[in-house]
């Protein structure tokens, strides 16, 4: 790191210029340099602390690194909470913890570099449009290090790194983790039709089958984004979200103030895939829409309808993204049931800094098995794909 830079840690989100943050690539739709990614954005972060559902009350102080001019110009960040325990992450080190207390060590407080309850792979060494990147990302990987030395805690993790930043973390003594997710590839389909002709004869009969099935006793499908999304809509959203996560999770992260604020500050950027029946709404699914590619999130329901889920989750997002033009589909962490839909596996990354030597070295010889664990299970569920020998499409 030059001289004439210097890394800053700011504890609040909201004290930070959406002007000075939306520089920054990947975060703004006026960005140049990388494609546009809604949890990224001002709106997104400022409202889930804004909200109270990423507090320190509940466990995510923020911790963002901020790399600045010496006239105070932000060149650099890396968004970040210093954290109390590991839930809402989707990378599990729950053993990792256990492990290290267990033998006397103390795991948390821990740095946790991603976006809260949010499995969706993006950048974190965010980078002013303009700028040479890497020199900026190494400097933010290197200070990372310093703030856990400083702060005396056990590790940071940065999690659902794109794979072009990996490189950074591991030229600076970082781990290398390795997991799947499962993800609709856009091919250039007209419509979910020519999509499933692309598909085996039998897969194919399947997926039409349970469409229609999803959409017996009188269920229709609305897609409600910008205007649509009004209070009483959230509201009814909010109640599918309580009824399916506090059975899910226990308790939801989410607070129902967080559903205004993203719907007044980036009701563009947000899709909601709702199931109507008899006049109401019955069930539905949250997705955020970025440059290219529609993130499903978290769906609830107060009504059961067998293959539903699958409908409003996964096939509804399939048609709104060939409606659309997008080229890919994240559906979330996990799901083995997605493969059969069309859905790839395909492998993200996260990267980790240890700062005791001995819990280092366990991790870095687990991570090792894992990562071949990892890449050998994406083999075999890519040659069990539903698509036609030769047309199968081609996992990041």
């Amino acid at each position: 790191m030059t001289d004439e830079l210097s890394i800053r840690v700011e504890r609040s989100f909201t004290a930070i210029s959406t002007e000075s943050w939306s520089r920054l690539s990947g975060t703004s739709k006026e960005g140049k340099t990388l494609a546009y990614n809604p949890f990224l954005s001002h709106a997104f972060l400022s409202a889930l602390e804004e909200s109270s559902s990423a507090t320190a009350q509940t466990g995510w102080l923020g911790h963002h690194l901020l790399l600045e001019t010496e006239r105070g110009e932000l060149i650099g960040a890396l968004p970040g909470y210093l954290k109390s325990h590991s839930q809402g992450e989707y990378v599990f080190d729950h053993g990792w913890a256990d492990a290290f207390e267990r033998a006397g060590g103390r795991y948390y407080p821990k740095l946790q570099c991603s976006i809260p309850f949010t499995p969706a792979t993006g950048p974190r060494l965010l980078v002013a449009e303009g700028l040479e990147r890497r020199p900026i990302q190494n400097a933010i990987a290197e200070s990372l290090k310093e703030v856990v030395r400083r702060l005396g805690i056990s590790s940071a993790h940065v999690t659902f790194v794109p794979e072009d930043e990996i490189g950074v973390f591991e030229t600076e003594g970082y781990l290398h983790r390795t997991d799947q997710q499962f993800h609709f590839i856009n091919e250039g389909y007209a419509n979910h039709e020519e999509f499933l002709e692309t598909l085996a004869s039998r897969k194919r009969k399947a997926l039409r089958k349970e469409r229609r099935t999803a959409l017996e006793n009188g269920i229709s499908i609305d897609w409600l984004t910008g205007s649509d999304l009004t209070e009483r809509i959230w509201d009814q959203f909010f109640a599918f979200y309580m009824d399916t996560g506090g059975r899910k999770w226990g308790r939801p992260y989410l607070t129902r103030k967080f559903y205004s604020l993203i719907g007044e500050r980036m009701p563009e950027d947000v899709l909601l895939v709702m199931a109507k029946r008899n006049g109401r709404y019955v069930a539905g699914a949250i997705n955020f829409i970025g440059a290219d590619t529609l993130y499903g999130r978290h769906w609830g329901c107060v009504e059961e309808h067998p293959f539903l889920h699958f409908e409003v989750c996964y096939h509804q997002a399939v048609d709104f993204a060939l409606a659309k033009g997008l080229k890919r589909v994240e559906a979330g962490a996990q799901g083995e049931h997605k493969l059969a839909r069309g859905y790839l596996p395909v492998t993200t990354h996260s990267a980790h800094y240890v700062a005791h030597a001995g819990l280092r070295r366990a991790i870095a010889d687990y991570l090792e098995r894992e990562r071949e664990d990892v890449e050998h299970m994406n083999e075999i569920l890519a040659e069990h794909s539903p698509f036609r020998k030769g047309e199968r499409q081609q996992e990041d």
